[in-house]
């Protein structure tokens, strides 16, 4: 494990999941795993034993939490429905609870969640924020699993068509909030929640600089924040640089937010980004 101090702005210092308690006092690494024909950069990891080995790999590498998805996410994505999906993600899954760190699945369909979290899925990631008819039942009804909650403007299909905000961090902090609010009034504990800011999710690339100069203010909320910055069109916007260039702005923006708080990552690259934070932590500035 990577050794880190904890900054003052820490949120609670564990994610409560299904099979583990997720110590924060690290900065903690998610692998993403896409099973998708389509995802922005890595699509075309459909087979599930192509998926497993990838699973495998990120372990190795260091990743803490694997995030299994069945579903493009990207700007234009079309959605696919909730059977096609679990077929994507069911033998992954199944076959990945065996590896010993929590799984989290990243879905906003609660026909997906509940099939994931009865098959043993540690974590419910939804980039809905729980906002699907259903959704928020599933994750209520569940004595123990994680959830993070994510912004987002508008829908994959659309959102990066016009997008535009007055105020973006005021704005992800209150619809947040009021996500939180919905859980905990329903008797979730605020230990198994963790906040996503969203980043490229119907945003402007100055959106998304402000939220990682802004994340004290989610911070203040009380919960983790789980940043996802991997190889986003906003990287590429300030590099000139196509995604599969991205690397080195990839991990920049990692330990962009780890030192402004952030206490998971969600990346592709995870190899890069241990390396990354190891050296950070040496040089005590996380």
């Amino acid at each position: 494990m990577r050794p880190s101090t904890i900054p003052d702005h820490s949120a609670s210092l564990v994610w409560s999941t299904s099979r583990y308690q997720v110590d924060l006092r690290v900065v903690r690494v998610m692998g993403i795993v896409n099973v998708t024909p389509d995802s922005f950069f890595d699509g075309g990891r459909s087979s599930a034993a192509v998926a497993l080995k990838h699973c495998e790999t990120l372990l190795q590498q260091g990743a803490d939490l694997l995030d299994i998805g069945g579903e493009s996410s990207r700007p234009g994505a079309e959605s696919i429905s909730a059977d096609q999906e679990w077929q994507r993600i069911e033998p992954v899954l199944r076959d990945a609870l065996s590896l010993g760190v929590p799984l989290s699945i990243d879905t906003c369909k609660p026909e997906v969640m509940q099939r994931a979290l009865d098959l043993g899925a540690d974590i419910i990631n939804d980039i809905r924020a729980l906002g699907a008819d259903g959704a928020m039942d599933v994750v209520v009804n569940h004595p123990q699993c994680g959830v993070c909650l994510m912004h987002m403007s508008g829908h994959p299909p659309t959102m990066q068509a016009a997008p535009w905000h007055v105020d973006i961090v005021s704005e992800v902090r209150d619809f947040l909030a009021e996500r939180v609010l919905a859980l905990v009034e329903r008797g979730v504990d605020r230990q198994r929640i963790v906040l996503d800011p969203g980043i490229g999710f119907g945003k402007r690339v100055e959106d998304n600089f402000a939220l990682v100069r802004g994340q004290q203010a989610l911070l203040d909320l009380g919960h983790p924040v789980l940043a996802g910055w991997s190889r986003k069109s906003s990287l590429g916007a300030v590099t000139g640089k196509p995604v599969s260039d991205r690397l080195c702005a990839s991990v920049a923006a990692a330990l962009a937010a780890a030192q402004c708080g952030a206490r998971i990552l969600r990346v592709h690259d995870v190899d890069a980004t241990v390396d990354a934070l190891r050296v950070w932590s040496a040089a005590g500035l996380l």
